[in-house]
């Protein structure tokens, strides 16, 4: 399968400055799960900035809007 990572980069919301799996969508995926972390794509604009990407702050936003 070909990968888009063009169209990707338009909607790719990782705010890491050099990051190599930027638009790379299954790259990026593969790699946060080896990390038992999430990619930047499942938090808000403001958590995704704080670069905490753990499950633990996943659940604690989505709870949050909740509230």
């Amino acid at each position: 399968m070909e990968c888009n990572q063009n169209e990707n980069l338009k909607n790719c919301p990782c705010t890491y400055p050099d990051c190599p799996r930027k638009g790379v969508c299954c790259d990026c995926v593969k790699y946060h799960r080896e990390r038992g972390d999430l990619p930047g794509c499942y938090f808000s604009a403001e958590t995704e900035k704080t670069y905490d990407r753990s499950i633990e702050r996943f659940i604690a936003e989505q709870e949050q809007k909740k509230l």
